[in-house]
């Protein structure tokens, strides 16, 4: 059963509840009306209300008034309550999807740091073997000219050997 059933389960029931105890407390309103459901009395327009209250007497008019404005806040509640528990679901939501963009980014990185400690390792790997075979490597490229916005980077073998010192 989802969450959102649940909850319109528990509101019609607490809806039902109030409307019980309602009727129970309330008197109706004279001899010649019937009492008003709490659907009706919170269904009902301002003009449809003011009509229906006329030959009440003051205290009936605000009880009944009172009786509706509280209907109503309840509604109100209800309705700030379900919207409340769908942002937090909807944001939890959101939450474990960032959670799961964090880890797969974590995963990335960590897979590019392995790459690039292979890669130092296969250079002084091959810089050791320079070493001992004494073949000069450059660290620094040397950069020769321009050609059409891009760089030309030539090496120490690619040189004249008189440029070489």
């Amino acid at each position: 059963m989802s969450k959102k059933i649940f909850l319109s389960q528990v509101k019609s029931e607490e809806l039902t509840a109030a409307a019980a105890r309602a009727a129970s407390t309330s008197p109706p309103l004279t001899p010649n009306h019937s009492t008003i459901s709490d659907d009706e009395l919170v269904s009902l327009s301002v003009k449809e209300l003011n009509r229906l209250l006329k030959g009440l007497t003051r205290d009936e008019v605000s009880k009944l008034k009172q009786r509706r404005r509280t209907l109503k806040n309840r509604g109100y509640a209800a309705n700030c309550r379900e919207k409340r528990i769908s942002q937090k679901e909807e944001l939890e939501t959101e939450k474990d999807h960032l959670r799961a963009e964090v880890h797969r980014l974590q995963r990335e990185n960590d897979i590019v740091k392995m790459e690039l400690n292979a890669l130092r390792n296969k250079c002084e790997a091959l810089e050791h073997f320079a070493h001992r075979n004494d073949i000069r490597v450059l660290t620094q490229p040397l950069v020769v000219s321009p050609m059409h916005g891009s760089i030309v980077v030539k090496t120490e073998a690619m040189l004249p050997s008189s440029t070489v010192s």
